[in-house]
Formats: structure tokens, C-alpha cells, sequence
């Protein structure tokens, strides 16, 4: 059920494409707790919109008070690789995230986009035995220069099986063509202009989508955005000389998001398991404890890359930051220990992550860039710098290409103007990079959250959630700047 063929009966240019392709016919069902799901047809090509059809999950939660409904609030939670229709099964009622004066007025949309999930899904494995033991034997980083010719050599491997099993599905899973399956269920729900929410990756692909169709824009909400011009092309020469999250400077907003994580956890009556004497002398040395030998703890195995990896993970997520500064002081108190462990990998956002970004991305071609960046940027910033810069190796072997991909421009004249919401330390979509993202395109304005993590869905303000519901209801930029937290992780 994931391609159909269907006889091409005519062509488009890609640009128009979804004017062009015919709009799907949703029949909505019940799949429990009040959702409603459905399946879409939309082109697998848009070169050839009559030609074969791929299949899109999509999932809504209508809108309680529909005398007073506007219409669709499409939402798109990031990643990419992530499936819209479980996180907006899990996340829908978050009432920090969609209040219930917001959930009243608008139907909460969402999908699996393209190479994804439930929809036309890139597989790189034959099971997820087979997917799970050789995700498990790549390691996050190489954590050494030594590491790297194995790192590399796996990660060639792994676009190898890629190719092999997903095919031409590969060419098509750009986020502009996403746009363009976003279009056509912005038609298919019966909504003239689209209301959109998009959460990190998300911000991406409603940047592509406003710049597309500009006419289109009811109102645009994103919520930790990305640099879109770093993202897609890097700036100069960037992209061919530089990893993508490193052009984008990720590793300040993790470092700058680290410090206030250390300095919120010696406050005076902080719920920080791991305060006690200087922070950042503990932090170095329980490095290179780690790094010296492995220790095992209830919480799992922790050598210097999983310990890096774990902190930078958990620090998008303040409200797991009292258990993350748990785990840290059980790793301080463990004797070294050389057991081995290992995590089960049971989804494909690992392979729909690369097929994305590789698909809109400029990457470096040659090794020798992130063997260059590896050894720089650990110096540059320590702990963080060298991780980010293999976040998305297999980029550098990628051989699909789609054609229809969106490089620019990203500063048409929208419908309506964009509202922008980042919180101030963010280790993922840090806050100069959102600015510039907002600074590359026409009609804009910026709302800061003083607040440390990875968008609103971690991040809990009534605040910000009121200044983006009213945005949302009337499409008008609110006057207001900032906007505080409802509390802080370590209260």
C-alpha cells in the first residue's frame, strides 16, 4: 500500500505541480480517543502529477467547539523522521502546547510526510532485527581520529542498504515536495489559505511551503527555527565545505544551553541531584572518568560518547533535567565497570532523518571535511563541537538526489506575515539561528521565550502558547517581545 501506478496522462512543471495533481479525497474514520484518521493519495513525482501515487497517513482531532471553528491547524513536530500522526496522537491534548481555547476553534491536523511512518516509508533493513543490530554497531561519533575510517566505512554501508531497498522513493522525499502533499491536504480539508504550526524541522518546511505559495499563508507559526538559507545551501561555500549543523553553529546553543543547565542546578534550593562545589570542574572530570574507563549504573552503560550524547539530548527536554542530573551523580558515585549494554532501535526516523536532510541538503562530498571540522570544532567548543559534526554522516555518501528540491528564495511576499517563537537557550535550533531564519524572509515578526530547550512542546509557557493561539485565531503579529516560563526545571 505504499506506491500505486497509475497511467500518466499528462505533465506539469514541479513548481505548479500541486495545482496541478488532483486533490485527495480524505474519508475520515475513528481511531479511538477522538481522532479521526485517514489516508491520502498525492504524485510520488510532480513532474508527473496523473503518474504514480503514494499513500500519506493523516490523522485529526476536530475542533471542540465547531460553532466557532476557523478551520485546519496543520502541525508538523520536527524532526524530520518523526511521525506526525503518533506525536499528534500523544501530543494533541498537551494543553501548554494547544490550550483548549486554541483545540475549540481549529481541527488539529497532522501526517506522516513522505518516507515516513505509516505513509510511502524509506526502509533500509529487512527486518527490524536486522535494522536494530546494525544501528546498534554505529557508534553516535567517533570519539577519536582513530574511530573515524571505521565511522565513515559504516555509514557508507548503511547508504549501500539504503539505496538497495527503498529505490527510487529516494529521489522524491524532499521537503518541497512535501509542500506540495501540505497544499494538497490544505485543499483536501477545504481550507482556502493554510493555518500551519510548525516545531523545528518543521519551521524548514513551513519556510519552503510559504515561499512556494506564498498567496496561500492564513498564518505561520514556528516554533524554533532553523537558519534556512545554512540548512539548505550554507552561506558561500559553506555547503560543500562545511557539515550542515556545524554551519549553523549547533554547538554554541548546545554549550550556552549546558551552562545554564549547570548554573540553574547550583542555585541555591535547586532539585539538582549533581550540585555540590564547582559544576563545570565535576562536569570535566566526570568526563574523563568516563572516558577512562566505562561505568555501568541502573541506568545504563556510560562511556565518553554516551555520556555526551545522553546530556545533549536530555538538555532539549527541561522538565527530564532533575532525572539527567540524577543519572549524572550515579555515574559520579559508580565504580568503572567494562559490562557491555545496548538500546533497541525499532522505528525508521533514523533512515527517513538522512533521506530528508540529504535529499534538501548541501553536504560536504570528502571525508576529510569532518575529519578537518572533528578536530576544530572540539577545540572550539569542547564537549559539544565534535559530536555535532557527524550528525548527519551519511549525507556525505548520499547518492539519491530530488531534482525539485527548495534551495531559495526564502523571502517572497507572504499573504500574511510569520510569527517566529524561540526560547533563549535552545541546544538544537539555537536562538541566532532562528533570527536569521526570520531576517531571510519578507514579512516576519519574533517572539522570545526566556526559557532554556528545544521549542514549546518541552518548554512550558502559558504565555507563549496565548501570544501564538491569538496569532493563530486572527493572523495579525502580536506587539508583544517575550514571554516568561511557567517554572523552572530544577524548582
Amino acid at each position: 500500500m505504499l506506491i500505486t501506478a497509475a497511467l500518466v496522462i499528462g505533465l506539469a512543471p514541479a513548481a505548479g505541480a500541486a495545482e496541478e495533481a488532483a486533490t485527495p479525497v480524505l474519508a475520515w474514520q475513528d481511531c479511538q480517543d477522538g481522532f479521526q484518521c485517514s489516508t491520502a493519495k498525492v504524485p510520488l513525482d510532480y513532474d508527473q502529477p496523473y503518474g504514480t501515487k503514494i499513500d500519506l497517513a493523516v490523522i485529526k482531532l476536530p475542533a471542540t467547539d465547531p460553532s466557532k471553528r476557523i478551520g485546519s491547524l496543520f502541525v508538523n513536530f520536527g524532526g524530520p523522521g518523526a511521525s506526525g500522526v503518533e506525536r499528534l496522537r500523544g501530543r494533541g491534548k498537551w494543553e501548554w502546547l494547544f490550550s483548549p481555547e486554541l483545540r475549540a476553534r481549529f481541527d488539529l491536523v497532522s501526517w506522516d510526510p513522505r518516507g515516513i511512518g505509516r505513509s510511502a516509508t524509506v526502509r533500509c533493513f529487512d527486518s527490524v532485527e536486522e535494522q536494530q543490530n546494525f544501528l546498534n554497531s554505529l557508534p553516535v561519533y567517533p570519539d577519536t581520529a582513530a574511530q573515524e575510517p571505521a565511522f565513515y566505512e559504516g555509514y557508507r554501508e548503511f547508504v549501500r542498504r539504503c539505496e538497495a531497498k527503498s529505490g527510487d522513493l529516494l529521489d522524491h522525499v524532499s521537503s518541497a515536495n512535501t509542500a506540495r502533499d501540505l497544499d494538497l491536504l490544505r485543499k483536501a480539508v477545504g481550507d482556502k489559505k493554510l493555518t500551519y504550526h510548525g516545531i523545528s524541522y518543521g519551521t524548514h518546511l513551513g519556510a519552503i511551503y510559504a515561499n512556494m505559495f506564498p498567496d496561500k499563508v492564513r498564518a505561520l507559526a514556528f516554533d524554533g527555527s532553523l537558519d534556512f538559507v545554512g540548512n539548505a545551501t550554507g552561506h558561500g561555500d559553506q555547503g560543500t565545505t562545511v557539515p550542515l549543523d556545524t554551519r549553523q553553529d549547533v554547538p554554541r546553543g548546545v554549550a550556552e544551553t549546558f551552562d545554564q543547565f549547570l548554573k540553574l542546578c547550583a542555585a541555591p534550593g535547586a532539585k539538582c541531584a549533581f550540585a555540590g562545589g564547582d559544576l563545570k570542574q565535576k562536569w570535566a572530570s566526570l568526563v574523563e572518568k568516563v572516558t577512562a574507563s566505562p561505568v555501568t549504573t541502573p541506568d545504563g552503560r556510560f562511556d565518553r560518547v554516551t555520556l555526551i550524547s545522553t546530556l545533549w539530548d536530555a538538555l532539549a527536554q527541561p522538565e527530564t533535567w532533575q532525572d539527567t542530573a540524577r543519572i549524572m551523580q550515579g555515574v559520579w558515585d559508580a565504580p568503572a565497570t567494562l559490562r557491555a549494554a545496548g538500546e533497541p532501535y525499532i522505528t525508521n526516523r533514523f533512515e527517513s532523518y538522512n533521506a530528508v536532510q540529504c535529499a534538501d541538503s548541501n553536504f560536504p562530498r570528502d571525508t576529510a571535511a569532518y575529519t578537518a571540522y572533528g578536530k576544530s570544532e572540539d577545540e572550539r567548543v569542547p564537549y559539544w563541537g565534535r559530536p555535532v559534526v557527524y550528525d548527519m554522516m551519511a549525507c556525505a555518501f548520499w547518492q539519491a538526489r530530488d531534482n525539485d528540491r527548495y534551495t531559495g528564495p526564502w523571502n517572497r511576499w507572504t499573504s500574511a506575515p510569520v510569527l517566529f517563537i524561540n526560547n533563549r537557550f535552545d541546544p538544537s535550533t539555537p536562538l541566532h539561528g532562528a533570527r536569521d531564519g526570520a531576517a531571510e524572509m519578507s514579512r516576519t515578526g519574533f517572539l522570545t521565550v526566556e526559557g532554556y530547550g528545544h521549542t514549546s512542546m518541552y518548554v512550558h509557557s502559558a504565555c507563549a502558547e496565548k501570544v501564538k493561539r491569538e496569532y493563530l485565531f486572527t493572523g495579525v503579529l502580536p506587539t508583544q517581545k517575550t514571554c516568561g516560563i511557567d517554572k523552572g526545571p530544577f524548582a
